[in-house]
């Protein structure tokens, strides 16, 4: 009796503090719908959150840096490798971006501007980090597409460009380079409406041709912005402002030149339409140079202007969830080791609801289990700061995130999920082994966490067995990151032995004896959600495995909303 009495008095105790805490959530979110909408209504306003896309080579991390310097929030530029005491790329921070000159990573800047909260996603140029970008054009609102004035469209801009449409993002064109030999402006403008069936609708002119930059019109109200180098382009240009009388008498035929194109602008309707812009059929374009800072200004006062702010994020089941709801955020990227001192993982989240508090107790909506937010910085590049509170469209970096993966939905109060994050389809892959049989417990743990993180996706095979995962990857160089950081973050060296597959196919349980049975084709369970991938060696083998296996379920991959057609 008295066993059952203090068991009872034990379970009332447990009953007494499950309603308490129930009771404490009901309060934060109540206090986070009741009483914080109108703040939050205001500070989602203020936020302008987007990425930079681009082809290799275009500019793109020389313009992060120049939108930071005109905004204030560094002091100097610097080229890919830094000259002297200047700084090197503020948004390349790992080893081997500095040491390439090309970014393999995206970063997150968040600078203020015109009364504005700019959130800035740098992503990786390169097209074998492709994944990588995909997973940040899922946490922003618009995109800057850079094109280079002597070489257009190129075809990674059209491959990233086709995700923008998909997902219906706007999307403003900068065209950068214009102190360079390049294209007549006229001619890039119909190739942008031509390739991709985007209304280039101009803001600004440019007066001078490619390569003998002057200055820019802007077509609102006619005013002319003479340009001045500094030296080396580390400091903000010097931008004179003159009438339209004084501009020609400045830039003599130049001028006229840049006034007849402008007046055929207005001929054809290549006018800015709020409307069209927003559901991504037209695109404001800009020219300007990020090298010397030319038009990074007028670029800034566009995203201020023209970007739009947060808007409501449909949930997993398509229901928009309003900015003003309770907090909620989906972890779009894993980081880990950015802070070589300390060997921390961090997950980087957009804040897609409600307003952040540092300390809140937010639950992981795939465990159900609570995520304890003491550490939460704002990211600068590689710098980090305390961040306090956090809104709509920013974005936050949770420290000591192990038990977080890309995709992963955050939220207090009412269970809200959003949608996966979609995994690119591989078409590299390579089979990985220890070096140092020794240290097999670094080998798990790093391929582990590389696969969270989202560097490459992991395949485990019954017939290879866990000490030979495969690595699947967009791109070969994907394979030269993970060497690296194995090295030199887990100290578990690899070797690599790549497998002659090139497309890889979703199937299910019931079509994998017959995959298995496939002579040129393997079957593979892709750890990160079970999922199972046939490789096979190229296209003409799939077409002949279609042909003989009617019934064989092999569903194409999505890229980012996209079908790939590899």
């Amino acid at each position: 009796m008295g066993g059952g009495v203090g068991g009872q008095h034990a379970e009332s105790e447990k009953a007494a503090r499950t309603r308490a805490r129930e009771q404490a959530s009901v309060s934060v979110t109540a206090d986070n719908v009741a009483q914080q909408p109108p703040e939050i209504a205001a500070e989602a306003g203020r936020r302008r959150t987007f990425a930079v896309i681009s082809h290799p080579d275009a500019g793109k991390s020389t313009l992060t840096e120049a939108l930071a310097l005109h905004a204030a929030a560094i002091s100097s530029a610097g080229a890919v490798h830094g000259k002297g005491d200047r700084r090197g790329v503020t948004s390349d921070w790992l080893e081997m971006e500095q040491a390439r000159g090309i970014s393999i990573t995206s970063a997150a800047l968040r600078i203020d501007y015109g009364g504005c909260v700019l959130n800035l996603l740098d992503t990786p140029g390169h097209a074998d980090f492709s994944e990588d970008t995909y997973r940040v054009l899922s946490a922003v609102d618009c995109a800057i597409m850079l094109l280079d004035s002597a070489k257009g469209l190129e075809p990674q801009t059209l491959k990233l460009f086709d995700v923008c449409r998909a997902r219906r993002m706007p999307v403003i064109t900068f065209v950068n380079k214009w102190d360079r030999p390049g294209r007549e402006p006229l001619e890039l403008l119909d190739e942008v409406e031509q390739r991709i069936g985007l209304r280039p609708t101009p803001m600004n002119w440019p007066v001078g041709i490619a390569g003998d930059f002057r200055g820019l019109i802007d077509r609102a109200d006619g005013s002319y912005t003479k340009m001045h180098r500094t030296p080396g382009g580390a400091t903000r240009a010097i931008e004179e402002r003159m009438d339209p009388a004084q501009a020609a008498e400045v830039e003599q035929e130049a001028w006229v030149q840049a006034q007849e194109e402008v007046e055929l602008l207005g001929e054809i309707g290549a006018h800015f339409d709020e409307e069209s812009f927003l559901a991504g059929v037209s695109s404001p374009v800009l020219f300007g140079a990020a090298l010397p800072n030319f038009g990074v200004s007028q670029l800034l006062d566009v995203l201020v202007g023209l970007a739009p702010a947060p808007k409501d994020q449909p949930d997993a089941a398509g229901v928009g969830r309003p900015v003003t709801a309770a907090f909620s955020g989906q972890v779009f990227k894993m980081q880990a080791n950015m802070d070589k001192a300390h060997r921390d993982r961090m997950a980087f989240v957009r804040v897609n609801s409600g307003r952040f508090e540092r300390g809140m107790v937010l639950t992981h909506a795939a465990t159900g289990r609570p995520f304890a937010t003491k550490y939460t910085q704002a990211v600068f590049g590689s710098e980090r700061s305390t961040i306090d509170t956090a809104y709509p469209g920013d974005v936050i970096a949770l420290v000591n995130a192990a038990a977080l993966s890309v995709g992963d939905t955050l939220y207090v109060g009412p269970k809200v999920e959003f949608p996966p994050i979609p995994s690119f389809a591989p078409e590299h892959f390579a089979v990985a082994r220890a070096k140092d049989v020794g240290r097999y417990k670094q080998f798990q743990r790093g391929i582990a966490q590389l696969d969270s993180e989202g560097v490459v996706q992991v395949l485990a095979s019954d017939v290879r067995g866990e000490q030979a995962p495969v690595l699947a990857a967009v791109g070969p160089l994907q394979f030269d990151v993970v060497k690296h950081r194995m090295e030199h973050e887990f100290r578990a060296p690899i070797e690599l032995a790549h497998l002659d597959y090139s497309l890889a196919r979703r199937t299910d349980a019931a079509s994998a004896p017959a995959a298995h049975a496939l002579s040129g084709a393997e079957v593979l369970t892709r750890r990160s959600d079970g999922e199972l991938l046939v490789l096979v060696h190229n296209k003409w083998r799939l077409r002949v495995i279609e042909r003989d296996n009617p019934n064989l379920v092999l569903e194409p991959l999505l890229a980012g909303g996209v079908e790939t057609d590899n």
